[in-house]
C-alpha cells in the first residue's frame, strides 16, 4: 500500500496531465461553436430596384454608397462613395440621412437631409438610382428567424459546461492534497460555489430559451484559474473572492438587461460620462498609493480601484456617443472626454491603466471615423504626453529603464520580473501542481504576474491556453461585427475585447520583460475584486454582439415594429440633439 506522501504524488502527477487536456477540450468546443458554426444575418428590410432585385438590409444602421465598405453597395457612378445612412430605432421606425453626397438623397421626390422618415413602399432616390423600401413585417420576421441556425445544435453548451466542471473538480482535488488543513474547507467551498454559480447561470439561460453560453463558459474557465491563484496566494480570503465573483456575474446580467433597449442606453450616456469623471476625480483627491500609483480607495477594510469600473463607463459612453454615424461633433466630444480620463490616470501615476484607456480610445475612434489620420494624430499627442509622464514620474521612468535589463539588477529593479521568469520556467509544460508554487510569495504576484504563477503551478500549456481564451473572445466579437444589429453593440463589443487583449498583453509580456512592466491585471484571472467585476461587466458588451438565433439574452428576440402599435413617431423631439450635432461624414472615409 503506498505511503500518504506517495499518494499525494500520484494525485498531483495524474491531474497535472488531465488539466491541460480538459481545458483544451473546453476551449475547442467553445471555438467550434463560436467560430465554425454557420452565421445567418438578420434581415430587417429590403431595397428593391427597378428589376425587382431585392437587397436585404441586415443592420439597424446601414451605410449606402458606392464604396465596397458600405453595407448596401450601389454601382452607379453618380452615387457617392459614402452617400447616405438608413437607420432603424428600437420601435421599428426607419429614417434616412444624406451624408453630404454629391447627387443628394430623396424620399418620394422630397429632399432628405437628416433623419427623414421612411415607410414601407417609399421610393428612395440616391443620385438618380431609385430603390423601393420594403419593410419586413412581424410574420416575415418570424419566418426568417425560424430559418436561422441556433447555437448548440452541433456543440451542446451543457456538455461543454460539464467538461469545465470536471476541470474544476480535478483542480480542487489537487488543492485537497496540497493546501494547509486550516484552509482546506474554505478552498473546497469556494470551488463548489463557483460550480453552483455557473450551472445556475446556465439554467437561467435555458429557462429563457437562450442556447448560446460560450462566452460565459470561457469567462467561468478563466475565473476558475483566478480562483486557483487566490487559493495559492491568499487561501484565507476565498470568501471575498467568491463574493466579488457573484457581484460580477450579477452585474453582467443587469448590464445585459439594460443594453436590450438602445434608446434607454443612449439616454444616460452623459450621466455615465459624468460618473466616470466623478470616480476619477475622487480617486485623484483621496486615492491611496500602492505600487507607485495612487488609484486605490479604502472603504471599511475593502479596497477598490475605481479605474476598473471607469473602463466599463468609458466604453459605454464612447459607444453610445459615437454610434451616430452622421454626427461628427460627437468624435471631438469623445476625444475631450478621453483626454480627461487619461490625464486623471496620469495624475494618479497609473501608467498601465492610462495606456489601456488610450489604446481603447484608438479602437473606438477608428471604428467611428475610419480615418488613419485621426489615429496618427492621437498617437503623436500621446507620445508627447508619455514623454512628460516619464519626466515627472521617476518610478515610471525606472520601469522603462529596467525593460530588457531585468537580469542586470535581480535584487532591486528586476526583482519581480526575474523571479517571474524563473518560476515560469521551473513549471515546465505541466506545472509543479496547484498550490505548490513559490512565486505567490512575491509582492503582487497574484495580480501583476499571474501568467508566471499559472506557468509554475499548472504548467505553460494551461497558461498559454488562458491567453487563447481571451483571444477567442476577441475573435468572436470581431466575427460578430459583420452581423451586428447596431453600431453601438459592435463598437462596445470590439472595444471591450480590445481592452482585454491589451490588458492581457501588458500583463503577460510585462512580467516576462518583453514589454515594460506596467502592473496591470490579467482579465478574469488576476486576484482582485474590482478587476473581476469589471471583466464580467465588459463581457456583457461582448454578449451583445451575438446575433445568432436565441443566442444572447442581451439581444431582444422579438423587437418591435410600427405595426405593433409602438410609440408614435415624433421626429423633432426624438432627434433634436442629433440635428444640433450634425456635421456630415468625410466624403472618402466611411465609418463602421
Amino acid at each position: 500500500m503506498p505511503e500518504p506522501a506517495e499518494l499525494v504524488g500520484y494525485v498531483i502527477a495524474g491531474t497535472r496531465y488531465l488539466l491541460p487536456l480538459l481545458m483544451l477540450w473546453v476551449l475547442a468546443r467553445c471555438l467550434r461553436s463560436m467560430l465554425r458554426e454557420r452565421y445567418e444575418p438578420e434581415t430587417w428590410a429590403y431595397l428593391v430596384d427597378a428589376n425587382g432585385l431585392r437587397t436585404p438590409v441586415n443592420h439597424w444602421e446601414c451605410i449606402i454608397g458606392r464604396s465596397r465598405s458600405c453595407d448596401v453597395v450601389l454601382s452607379s457612378q453618380s452615387v457617392s462613395r459614402v452617400h447616405a445612412s438608413l437607420q432603424r430605432d428600437g420601435s421599428g421606425y426607419w429614417t434616412v440621412s444624406d451624408l453630404r453626397s454629391r447627387g443628394g438623397t430623396f424620399v418620394n421626390g422630397d429632399e432628405a437631409e437628416l433623419l427623414y422618415p421612411v415607410r414601407d413602399g417609399d421610393v428612395l432616390d440616391f443620385a438618380g438610382e431609385e430603390l423601393v423600401f420594403q419593410a419586413v413585417t412581424r410574420d416575415e420576421r418570424e419566418w426568417l428567424e425560424r430559418r436561422r441556425t441556433a447555437p448548440g445544435r452541433f456543440v451542446g453548451p451543457g456538455v461543454t459546461l460539464l467538461i469545465l466542471t470536471l476541470f474544476q473538480a480535478f483542480l480542487t482535488l489537487e488543492f485537497t492534497v496540497t493546501a494547509e488543513e486550516e484552509y482546506l474547507v474554505s478552498i473546497c467551498l469556494a470551488f463548489l460555489a463557483l460550480i453552483v454559480l455557473e450551472w445556475f447561470c446556465y439554467l437561467v439561460m435555458r429557462s429563457v430559451r437562450r442556447s448560446g453560453f460560450e462566452p460565459e463558459t470561457i469567462a467561468f474557465l478563466l475565473s476558475t484559474l483566478g480562483m486557483s491563484v487566490a487559493a495559492s496566494s491568499t487561501p484565507d480570503d476565498m470568501f471575498r473572492q467568491v463574493l466579488f465573483l457573484c457581484i460580477g456575474v450579477a452585474l453582467f446580467f443587469i448590464l445585459g438587461w439594460w443594453l436590450r433597449d438602445l434608446r434607454r442606453v443612449k439616454a444616460v450616456r452623459w450621466l455615465a460620462a459624468l460618473a466616470a469623471m466623478g470616480l476619477l476625480a475622487v480617486t485623484v483627491v483621496l486615492g491611496e498609493v500602492r505600487g507607485g500609483a495612487g488609484s486605490w480607495l479604502n472603504f471599511g477594510g475593502f479596497t477598490v480601484q475605481p479605474s476598473e469600473l471607469v473602463k466599463v463607463l468609458y466604453i459605454y459612453t464612447g459607444a453610445a456617443t459615437l454610434d451616430r454615424l452622421f454626427a461628427r461633433r460627437n468624435l471631438f466630444v469623445f476625444i475631450v472626454f478621453s483626454a480627461i480620463c487619461v490625464c486623471a490616470l496620469a495624475l494618479m501615476g497609473d501608467f498601465g491603466t492610462a495606456l489601456i484607456f488610450f489604446t481603447t480610445f484608438l479602437v473606438i475612434a477608428f471604428m467611428r471615423s475610419g480615418s488613419f489620420a485621426t489615429v496618427f494624430l492621437a498617437v503623436g499627442g500621446a507620445a508627447m504626453a508619455g514623454f512628460l509622464v516619464l519626466s515627472v514620474k521617476p518610478y515610471v521612468a525606472q520601469r522603462f529603464m529596467t525593460w530588457g535589463h531585468a537580469w542586470e539588477d535581480v535584487w532591486d529593479s528586476g526583482y519581480q520580473q526575474t523571479h517571474a521568469m524563473s518560476a515560469a520556467a521551473s513549471g515546465g509544460l505541466f506545472g509543479r501542481g496547484a498550490g505548490e508554487g513559490g512565486l505567490v510569495n512575491i509582492t503582487a504576484a497574484d495580480t501583476d504576474m499571474v501568467f508566471a504563477v499559472l506557468s509554475e503551478e499548472l504548467g505553460l500549456i494551461v497558461a498559454v491556453l488562458a491567453m487563447f481564451a481571451v483571444i477567442a473572445l476577441a475573435l468572436f466579437a470581431v466575427r460578430n461585427a459583420a452581423h451586428g444589429r447596431s453600431t453601438f453593440y459592435v463598437i462596445a463589443g470590439c472595444a471591450a475585447v480590445s481592452l482585454m487583449m491589451i490588458q492581457m498583453g501588458l500583463n503577460v509580456f510585462g512580467s516576462l520583460d518583453i514589454l515594460p512592466f506596467t502592473g496591470v491585471t490579467f482579465p478574469f484571472v488576476s486576484k482582485g475584486g474590482t478587476s473581476l467585476i469589471s471583466c464580467w461587466m465588459l463581457l456583457a458588451f461582448v454578449k451583445a454582439t451575438d446575433t445568432r438565433r436565441d443566442a444572447s439574452f442581451v439581444v431582444s428576440r422579438d423587437p418591435k415594429t410600427p405595426e405593433d402599435g409602438g410609440d408614435e413617431y415624433e421626429e423633432e423631439d426624438e432627434y433634436e440633439e442629433e440635428e444640433e450635432d450634425y456635421g456630415g461624414v468625410p466624403g472618402e472615409e466611411g465609418g463602421i
